[in-house]
């Protein structure tokens, strides 16, 4: 291991310079970073390197020694990860060092072929330990990204929507679970604050099938909801949602439902005190100029 510490830090250049050109050739990316910012990377990697070598002496990497080295490379892999890049690229960035060092190790330990073999030896499980580092912080930073998107995602499929003046719907869409089932009454809550709502309109027109499971989502839901002091009415209730909740007695009793967001929306206006009334022609055109008036 010092001698392989002293091989890159007296090739560091060559060293540099080949693994860039091997990196060049292996990475299908090079579109997604600079020049000038992959010899700076490369560069503070082989500095850290034999930082690392120099102070533990191993290959194992995990030891106190290699803490700049692993900080080093899990910043650049999460980088990479946002970047763009793939598996394969941020892999291939470490695992490309290899040819570079051990054509220095060669060329420096020419005349002894057993040390050539030792020192290639201890390159290649540090250099693919140090892959591994990279690997493991790539995957990190995509699950990490995956797991926003999909928040974002269940946030953006639960919108709130105001029908009316104290009257909201809610669609929902697709399976409900646990997560989902929290950001619909955390959006529901909130849009019943801020508006000062009455009426809440759950349509599960979308959603595929209702099991026990979901019907409590639903009435937590709803609970919630009142506390708030608005009520809920569920519509979307089609025939083979309504046998299965008979099927599995599940109580819905103190709950309104209904088969179509329409009759839903009716109820609630009528709830509230509203009405909506079927005008002739003529009639609508009056209303029609007299909103137009009234804007000018």
């Amino acid at each position: 291991m010092t001698d392989l510490a002293e091989i890159i830090s007296r090739n560091a250049d060559s060293i540099r310079k080949q693994w860039i050109a091997e990196m060049s050739n292996a990475v299908q990316r090079v579109d997604l970073i600079s020049k000038v910012e992959m010899e700076e990377q490369c560069r503070a990697i082989l500095e850290a390197i034999v930082e690392g070598v120099k102070t533990s002496g191993r290959t194992d990497v995990t030891g106190s020694g290699w803490d700049s080295a692993r900080e080093l490379l899990k910043e650049i892999s999460s980088s990479r990860a946002r970047q763009g890049f793939s598996p394969v690229d941020v892999a291939t960035f470490v695992l490309s060092l290899k040819q570079a060092l051990f054509a220095a190790i060669r060329s420096s330990q020419s005349k002894n072929q057993d040390q050539v073999f030792d020192t290639v030896w201890a390159a290649t499980e540090l250099v693919d330990r140090l892959a591994l580092i990279t690997t493991e912080a790539y995957i990190a930073t995509r699950e990490e990204l995956i797991l926003r998107q999909q928040q974002e995602l269940l946030e953006l499929s639960t919108p709130v929507v105001k029908l009316w003046d104290g009257i909201l719907a809610l669609p929902v869409i697709g399976t409900l679970d646990s997560s989902r089932t929290q950001v619909v009454m955390e959006n529901l809550l909130q849009t019943v604050v801020a508006t000062n709502s009455k009426f809440a309109i759950i349509d599960i027109t979308g959603v595929p099938t209702v099991d026990t499971l979901v019907a409590q989502h639903l009435l937590k839901t709803i609970t919630a909801a009142r506390l708030m002091g608005a009520e809920c009415i569920i519509s979307g209730v089609r025939p083979q949602i309504a046998q299965t909740i008979v099927h599995l007695g599940i109580n819905l009793e103190d709950v309104v439902t209904k088969a179509k967001l329409s009759d839903a929306f009716a109820l609630a206006l009528q709830r509230s005190g509203k009405t909506v009334v079927r005008v002739g022609p003529e009639r609508a055109a009056g209303i029609n100029s007299l909103l137009v008036k009234r804007e000018d």
